[in-house]
């Protein structure tokens, strides 16, 4: 008995073993760039200095990884790849007849797939359809459908098999590009809610591809903030809410994560997101077992953000690259005119400040509206005394929106106001409460609240701003800035950005109450270029600036608000 019941227990490890032994472990690596922004070169073509991530780094990361994994690694980008450092807006709209750069960059750094960003969109069709068709891989987005046809604009997902492994990425974009983007930008596109078709499409790939793997590949944030009843940040609630899913690659918001989430099956789902300029990347380590049927026996997620501070620029992509670069040197080096003072948007956070009243001077000069809305773009952006160069424009205005004239009654110009200021102020309380609305960490704006691009000033006008005073009663105005009565029935020329005038912000929907569907006919001139374009113009025409502030408001009461300024850009700013 007891050399049967030796037998059958050396039996049956025998035939663990023998079943371990019929198990295969693929490891695969994935990995991320996301909201890239025109850092293609580890140099800072707006401020002519060298800078920290780009794709040059990441080159050399991805080469080392290639040599441990070899075919095993999968390398995607997320979207916003087109837009942001001058590198990116040469090849947009200066050199359109060679290959665009970045195309080639990810096809030297072999790309297996990417997907669309709304700064991708922003570019416009004659942009992105040549990018598209430049890069030698697929660029997804699922939810981007072709009005006229009724089908994907673009691929939706992309399935890769590694080592009998089969892997699908599905490609998403946030639904919320007609709320930011004019029309003519994304014309003849429409844009589906990302969890409807996320069920849609995991259903077709389950049905037709049978994958081991499903990965999300979604340029939008983990959750939150409904803009014209679509959600703009959806990556994570689709994770949750759309089983099947092993990994989420996640972008948009510019905010680092690397955390697991259980769906509605009870199912663990990474969530990963590398943040922007290519300063970091998300790097996940798939580890399949499967038997020797070909089934899935098991598989494990780990993910990791990994900075590219540790790695060097690539040697070659740099040689490789080397005119392309000189090229954007030569452009961004031309001289357009010269200022007589240095100026900074840090100053606009609490005051008229001669950054963004240049902006006001020059937005009022080339539409001779009667108002002109304006934001920070950037908490800290600086031209400095002496020649201006086509750099600067970069830091003078980041975004390529062009300028609208809008018709808006004294009321709605109110009401905008109204929410701008409850966006960016407190409600101060006693001498010592903050005068900026703060947060206790950065939330992906430094310490601001909210986003300081929805901080909007107004010239054209004279009035003051009550921060004791709650949204609604802050916002005093006097009179025009010629002294002439300011009428809350008359219907004025208002300037604006084509981000703020599409409803960008909800300044003027939820602020100034403008159906959303409404914008459109309240637009009477549109620039056909950038607005950037026509400030360099008009710059090239001074020949010197002497910016000052238009001083046409001021926070109230000045015997708190002064004192509240100086605490407040000491904690912002160090100064």
């Amino acid at each position: 008995m007891k050399y049967l019941i030796c037998l059958m227990t050396l039996l049956g490890m025998m035939r663990v073993q023998l079943l371990a032994s019929d198990v295969h472990t693929v490891t695969l690596k994935l990995v991320e760039t996301s909201d890239v922004h025109g850092c293609y070169f580890p140099y800072d073509f707006i401020n002519r200095k060298p800078m920290k991530g780009s794709l040059a780094r990441v080159s050399d990361y991805v080469k080392r990884l290639r040599k441990e994994y070899g075919e095993n690694v999968i390398l995607m980008d997320n979207g916003d790849i087109l837009q942001g450092q001058p590198t990116a807006y040469y090849y947009n709209y200066i050199d359109t007849a060679s290959l665009h750069l970045n195309a080639e960059m990810l096809n030297y750094m072999r790309y297996d797939v990417g997907n669309m960003g709304n700064h991708d969109i922003e570019t416009g069709h004659a942009v992105y359809d040549r990018w598209i068709h430049d890069c030698g891989f697929p660029v997804l987005g699922a939810n981007v459908t072709d009005v006229k046809t009724g089908k994907p604009y673009l691929p939706p997902y992309r399935v890769f098999e590694k080592e009998g492994v089969r892997i699908a990425v599905l490609g998403m974009i946030t639904p919320s590009i007609p709320s930011w983007l004019p029309e003519r930008l994304w014309s003849g596109l429409r844009f589906e809610d990302m969890e409807q078709a996320a069920r849609k499409w995991v259903d077709i790939i389950r049905e037709k591809e049978r994958p081991d793997v499903l990965v999300g590949l979604f340029h939008s944030g983990p959750e939150g903030n409904k803009l014209d009843n679509v959600v703009e940040n959806a990556s994570a609630l689709v994770a949750r809410n759309v089983p099947g899913f092993d990994v989420v690659f996640m972008g948009h918001d510019h905010v680092r994560a690397c955390e697991k989430t259980v769906n509605a099956a009870g199912d663990s789902v990474l969530l990963v997101n590398p943040a922007n300029m290519a300063r970091t990347v998300a790097e996940v380590t798939l580890e399949i077992r499967k038997d020797k049927m070909g089934k899935v026996a098991g598989k494990s997620v780990s993910g990791k953000l990994v900075s590219m501070d540790d790695y060097e620029a690539d040697r070659d992509f740099m040689k490789t690259f080397h005119s392309q670069y000189d090229a954007v040197s030569r452009f961004v080096a031309r001289k357009i005119g010269s200022i007589d003072r240095t100026i900074s948007s840090k100053d606009a956070f609490f005051g008229p400040s001669a950054f963004v009243d240049l902006i006001h001077r020059l937005q009022l000069k080339i539409t001779g509206a009667d108002i002109s809305f304006c934001a920070p773009l950037s908490a800290t952006a600086e031209i400095r005394k002496g020649d201006i160069y086509m750099s600067d424009m970069f830091n003078l205005y980041k975004y390529e929106n062009l300028l609208y004239v809008m018709e808006l009654s004294g009321r709605e110009i109110k009401d905008f106001l109204e929410m701008s200021y409850a966006l960016w102020t407190g409600r101060m309380q006693q001498a010592d409460d903050h005068l900026i609305l703060l947060n206790e960490k950065d939330n992906g704006f430094g310490r601001f609240k909210n986003p300081s691009f929805n901080f909007d000033s107004a010239a054209g006008i004279i009035y003051t701003v009550d921060v004791t005073k709650p949204e609604g009663k802050k916002i005093t105005v006097r009179s025009m800035a010629d002294g002439t009565p300011f009428d809350m029935d008359k219907i004025y020329k208002v300037a604006v950005n084509s981000y703020r005038g599409n409803g960008g912000g909800d300044l003027l929907t939820k602020g100034a109450g403008i159906p959303k569907a409404e914008l459109a006919e309240r637009i009477i001139f549109s620039t056909d270029k950038d607005l950037r374009f026509y400030l360099m113009q008009e710059i090239e025409k001074a020949g010197v600036l002497s910016p000052e502030p238009l001083n046409q408001w001021r926070f109230v009461p000045e015997e708190w608000t002064v004192p509240a300024a100086k605490r407040d850009c000491q904690l912002l700013f160090g100064k």
